[in-house]
């Protein structure tokens, strides 16, 4: 197991890409919370087995706060943020913009990634206009495609952040919900 730990303002960040018994409880907690609907905890298991994902948890010295599940796409320029979430008592105080950018750090350092993408729900609440706002203020810029899957009824579009200067990310958002749809259909496909 690769695993790194980092310190970032305050918070401890662990980034391991095998799930163990240490981490995954605590994380699975806010990931449930967060994602009622998401992937089931079997797919994500698999997609560890599969080694195309890594878990990131941020915590103090009050316990885990905040957890995410990225996974490399685009031939590994792009990590792909699948969920990110920060425990609903701890909402508010920041932990989310410092661990994006512990995130953010460590996929520049540690994996050479040129970018960080994100599908966001481009519905009409409240929520996801939260959502959306926070992703802008840690510096991703919304593309233009609305992609709709065939399975959920609510449309999403991609978020791209350049990691480096000269980064020849697309900004077509086909094109990168081309590598979403992979990773996803990666994930659900049997080993």
């Amino acid at each position: 197991m690769n695993e790194t730990y980092n310190e970032y303002e305050g918070l401890a960040i662990v980034t391991i890409d095998k799930l163990d018994d240490r981490l995954w409880p605590e994380a699975l907690d806010i990931y449930r919370q967060a994602f009622p609907e998401g992937k089931p905890e079997r797919i994500i298991v698999a997609m560890f087995r599969k080694n195309m994902a890594y878990l990131h948890v941020a915590s103090d010295e009050r316990g885990v706060m905040a957890m995410a599940v990225t996974g490399k796409v685009a031939q590994g320029k792009l990590l792909l943020i699948d969920y990110l979430a920060v425990r609903s008592d701890r909402q508010g105080e920041g932990i989310g913009q410092a661990f994006l950018a512990a995130i953010r750090e460590w996929a520049t350092n540690e994996l050479r990634a040129e970018g960080l993408l994100i599908e966001v729900e481009y519905g009409v609440t409240q929520a996801d206009e939260n959502r959306l706002r926070f992703w802008e203020r840690c510096g991703f810029t919304l593309t233009s495609y609305i992609h709709k899957y065939i399975w959920v009824p609510e449309p999403y579009r991609a978020m791209i952040l350049a990691l480096t200067p000269n980064a020849e990310i697309p900004m077509d958002g086909r094109k990168l919900f081309k590598y979403i749809g992979d990773f996803h259909g990666k994930a659900f496909r049997e080993p």
